[in-house]
């Protein structure tokens, strides 16, 4: 992967930053956290050098200082909603990220279950977290939001959630997907806070879109292709313009808002002094800063919206996303003049899969994959009796990167043969063909006594950051391997096979 983001910088000025705006605010700020705390694959994708990470890095400079609240909306526990890149729901993602920021050393205050009404799956994971140790608090919709900012900034509206005692003077507010309660969480502290004589501040921090970037930079479209199921819009921000001069691009749900949330800051602080003059004023970014090779930023970025519309069309064809959705991202590509197959994997992958089927047959559902290494070249793998697409792939990957000669067998034929038969005869599996995981925990075993598979199994880490694309959409089971290893998969929207039960 070519570098065009300075990560070090990036810490730097953003740790400088934030110290900044809380002094601001007499040393006690609510810092909402929008995007992903951890594994932000997005920003490491379109900003080539950022490290995924970053964010708790950030935190954890700013450790001795700061402590954290996390949100999550009941309605998303209710009804089980998936974080798509780790195939968990957000209740046990909140659990996820708790562990997680406990391992850098990172204070996690609370947990806030936010528009709670007595859900009962809510109520359910609420008493696990106390039953944890973990407090956990829960939130009503606001009363009067978001017309009647009277009631809103009242007992009855903010007021009426109970306060959350903090010690530290920066509070981050995260949670784990859009629509968790931050906002309002923030809000509502700093209402208590007001109460109590303490002037305390909120910022934002989002990385995207990038505030210091055209508005139709690749950067902020692939966000918007990101996001192409909220429906957001870059837009450049009205409130900047007028108060500074200054064109800046922010988000459509942050610019409709803010006149409303301007009102609200008024209200709370009793005065002008604290409001800020636009969205992009309010946030903390200095992302656009740290891109050091704006050419390599802007193909990633490219890149990044072909992958999304990949990921979009099979989640149409699996049932969770609407037809529009594709189509927003289909628009967005056609703006930069891109098509599917500007994806260099994608052609050799469908290559693959005519192969398959002219040597086995399979009546069309026969399924190719290809990854391209680091050096640009292009491995290809098909499925066949014995294995599928992902794992043939795999397995050539890493032979080659090994330089073991294909003629060459990592596994004999005969251990995979005895799998298969232990798969149909004795576990009743309809399909024993091998998946993914099944190749490479047989690899594991076959390196016990084979030094040329303990070669190969080395080039495993080799592949992080390598893009690979399916002609077929593959299994969860096999993509959340290739997650784990660190691979981008795309993959066309048909599956393998017409049997309506497929995992």
């Amino acid at each position: 992967m070519k570098i065009g983001f300075d990560h070090e910088k990036y810490l730097r000025e953003q740790t400088e930053y934030i110290i900044k705006r809380t002094e601001k605010f007499n040393n006690k700020l609510y810092l909402e956290f929008g995007g992903k705390l951890f594994y932000d694959l997005h920003a490491g994708r379109v900003l080539p050098g950022f490290d995924i990470n970053a964010k708790v890095k950030l935190l954890e400079k700013l450790k001795d200082n700061a402590e954290i609240i996390v949100c999550v909306y009941a309605g998303d526990i209710e009804r089980n909603k998936i974080r798509a890149d780790f195939g968990i729901t957000y209740d046990m993602d909140v659990l996820r990220l708790i562990d997680d920021l406990r391992s850098y050393g990172l204070d996690v205050n609370s947990v806030v279950i936010t528009r709670y009404n007595g859900q009962e799956a809510a109520t359910i994971f609420k008493q696990k977290l106390e039953r944890r140790g973990v407090r956990t608090y829960t939130h009503r919709f606001t009363e009067g939001y978001p017309t009647d900012i009277e009631k809103i900034v009242s007992d009855e509206g903010y007021g009426a959630n109970d306060y959350i005692e903090t010690a530290k003077p920066i509070v981050v507010v995260t949670g784990p997907g859009p629509g968790s309660g931050k906002l309002a969480t923030c809000l509502s502290q700093l209402y208590h806070e007001y109460k109590r004589g303490i002037k305390a501040g909120y910022s934002k921090f989002e990385t995207f879109p990038i505030w210091n970037l055209p508005l139709r930079h690749p950067v902020n479209i692939a966000y918007e292709a990101a996001t192409a199921d909220l429906k957001d819009v870059n837009l450049i921000d009205p409130f900047h313009l007028e108060a500074f001069g200054e064109t800046t691009v922010n988000y459509n749900r942050d610019i409709e808002v803010f006149p409303v949330l301007k009102r609200i800051l008024q209200k709370i602080t009793g005065g002008e002094d604290f409001v800020y003059r636009s969205p992009t004023e309010m946030g903390v970014n200095r992302a656009g800063f740290s891109i050091t090779d704006d050419e390599i930023v802007k193909e990633a970025s490219k890149q990044e919206i072909i992958r999304r519309y990949f990921r979009c069309l099979c989640a149409y064809k699996k049932g969770y996303a609407d037809q529009e959705t594709p189509q927003r991202i289909r628009m967005i590509m056609e703006e930069l003049y891109l098509k599917p197959e500007d994806r260099k994997v994608v052609e050799p992958a469908r290559a693959a899969a005519l192969k398959a089927a002219e040597k086995y047959g399979g009546n069309g559902n026969m399924t190719g994959a290809a990854l391209e290494l680091e050096n640009g070249s292009i491995i290809t793998g098909k499925s066949s009796p014995l294995m599928n697409a992902s794992s043939s792939l795999i397995l050539n990957a890493i032979k080659v990167l090994a330089r073991i000669p294909d003629e060459i067998h990592l596994l004999s034929p005969d251990i995979l043969g005895h799998i298969v038969s232990l798969k149909q005869d004795s576990l009743g599996n309809n399909n024993p063909v091998l998946n993914l995981q099944e190749i490479l925990i047989a690899l594991s075993i076959s390196a016990a006594t084979n030094p040329t598979t303990t070669q190969a199994l080395s080039k495993l880490q080799n592949l992080r950051n390598c893009e690979a694309h399916s002609s077929k959409i593959v299994s969860q089971a096999d993509e959340t391997i290739f997650r784990k290893l660190g691979v981008n998969l795309t993959c066309d929207p048909e599956f393998p096979t017409k049997e309506l039960f497929f995992i």
